[in-house]
């Protein structure tokens, strides 16, 4: 077994402050570079803020804020006192903001100041949350009579934490406790929060590490949201494992793109999926090729995207990985292996049992043939502890003692892993994880709508997935209008949810035990009776 006393996030950030204590950490967009000693005396801060309010060991504590170190320093914080970090997408309003916060039963959370109004009208549906914290920013911004009228919840400015002492924390977390808990899609049934236990989260971080080769002089520029895996595990804590720096941009903007890894030095950066697309599609420019870049973690990408990335930016070294939040990364291309579009390369075997099985039966499949991919884990506490508290849909995807993935793949005769596609009816959109499931009941809230399957669709650029409402009318005499459907999505839902496409059918296939089989509308697709929200200029916006 691994020695795995040190994988805890607190004690990884309170090492590299002792050797590399005025070494290059992390900065936001164009703002002051903090040092490894700067970042342990903050998160020290806050960790003691947290428990002088009586934050408690293994409590969940809810973060909705975008890209700004002092979410970094939260998780930080949190994690030295043995509190639990709930990160919750910046998108997240209405039933879907009251699913991940009834789940988690948060008393206290740290949230934008432009999120105030979506609590205040869910208040009511989560009773546990009694106190927001608020960046100093914002709060300045929305004091007065701007904060809304809450009944039971408490708004309080996040320099009342800051303010508390640096001195170090006693407190002992061990790899085996919780450190996060992260929401991914539901297709059945609501989205699910993966409980990860600090094991489970340095391995994310290694992984990278070793696989990008990283060392304390590479630079990471992060570009994805830190309530997803792929920006705080993937890079900021590779970041950390491997004492490198980091530029943190508030988020992904591909005009600018080559121009801010330009300005900040950087030689290691990830897209993923129609971001490639989005960079491509930039006007070509003389200066393109002038960049520090010498990896990109791009996925899934393409043959033709590969060669276009690396002749315009002169990138050397591509690499693709195989993970999920809840199963970790399982499978990297080494370092010396070709760059090959789609070869998630080998299995991290030391950690990791992989196989491609039959989605009937799970019984493993022969080399070359497709089925979905099974993952379990070689190492205690080095997986997901199951979803929070959710034992039936653990337990569901837990059968036969694999993690079903939901994803295709196949083995070449080099034991290297290939993602293929989906299995399951997930809709993932410009990086995104969408719930069918969770679509499908706002709909079905309007007074119009009988029945309704949401699915995913390929359409424009990349290949990506777009939603596409299927839709049965309480009386198709009298259908609504699609501008007017949609007029009800908005606020009820975030907007990468909202539905391209809307089609009226006259019913939903089902099994005889009345199951819809959404692959029949799949397969179907855009019928000529379709509405497309973009052919019509409806916007759809934050």
């Amino acid at each position: 077994m691994a020695d795995k006393s040190g994988w805890v996030v607190g004690k990884v950030l309170a090492e590299q402050a002792r050797t590399r204590a005025d070494a290059p950490f992390f900065q936001f967009e164009d703002g002051p570079m903090h040092t490894y000693a700067q970042a342990h005396a903050l998160s020290n801060r806050l960790g003691n803020g947290f428990a002088g309010i009586d934050v408690a060991f293994g409590e969940n504590v809810a973060v909705m804020l975008h890209n700004r170190l002092d979410y970094l320093w939260i998780w930080f914080g949190l994690n030295r006192i043995g509190a639990v970090h709930v990160g919750i997408n910046t998108a997240l309003k209405g039933s879907f903001l009251t699913h991940v916060l009834a789940n988690v039963k948060s008393r206290v959370g740290v949230f934008e100041a432009e999120f105030l109004p979506w609590l205040a009208d869910i208040e009511d549906t989560i009773p546990h949350l009694r106190i927001v914290y608020v960046p100093s920013d914002g709060f300045d911004e929305f004091a007065d009579a701007k904060i809304p009228a809450f009944k039971q919840i408490e708004v309080r400015s996040l320099d009342e934490l800051l303010a508390a002492p640096d001195d170090d924390i006693l407190v002992e977390v061990s790899y085996k406790d919780l450190g996060l808990i992260m929401f991914t899609s539901g297709t059945t049934g609501p989205s699910k929060g993966a409980m990860l236990p600090h094991g489970h989260l340095y391995l994310f971080g290694h992984c990278m590490e070793l696989n990008l080769g990283l060392t304390p002089r590479d630079h990471y520029f992060i570009c994805m949201p830190l309530f997803h895996a792929g920006a705080l595990l993937m890079q900021a804590y590779s970041t950390l494992i491997a004492g490198g720096s980091a530029t943190l941009m508030k988020q992904f903007r591909a005009t600018t793109w080559i121009d801010d890894v330009r300005k900040h030095r950087a030689t290691v950066t990830n897209l993923l999926g129609v971001m490639n697309d989005f960079v491509l599609s930039q006007p070509p420019r003389d200066n393109d090729r002038d960049n520090d870049l010498r990896m990109i973690c791009a996925l899934p990408v393409t043959g033709e995207t590969l060669a276009a990335l690396r002749s315009r930016f002169d990138v050397a070294k591509f690499n693709e990985v195989f993970g999920m939040t809840e199963c970790n990364m399982v499978a990297s291309r080494p370092l010396d292996a070709p760059d090959e579009a789609g070869c998630s390369g080998k299995v991290w075997e030391e950690y990791f049992d992989v196989i491609v099985a039959d989605p009937e039966t799970d019984e493993p499949l022969p080399q070359g043939e497709v089925g979905e991919i099974l993952v379990r884990p070689k190492e205690p506490f080095c997986f997901m502890q199951g979803y929070n508290g959710m034992p039936e849909r653990t337990a569901e995807t837990w059968r036969n003692f694999w993690f079903h993935t939901g994803d295709a793949g196949r083995f070449d005769d080099r034991g290297y892993l290939w993602y293929i596609d989906r299995i399951k009816d997930t809709i993932r959109r410009r990086g995104e994880n969408i719930s069918s499931y969770e679509v499908e009941a706002v709909l079905l809230e309007h007074p119009s709508i009988g029945a309704v399957a949401a699915i995913a669709v390929k359409a424009g650029q990349g290949g990506e997935d777009e939603v596409l409402a299927c839709i049965v009318l309480e009386n198709p005499a009298k259908p609504p209008r699609p501008e007017d459907l949609l007029d009800f999505c908005v606020p009820r839902m975030p907007y990468f949810a909202v539905p391209r496409y809307i089609d009226y059918i006259d019913e939903i296939p089902t099994t005889p035990t009345s199951k819809m089989q959404k692959y029949k509308l799949r397969e179907r697709g855009l019928s000529n009776t379709v509405w497309d929200r973009d052919a019509a200029g409806y916007k759809v916006t934050r």
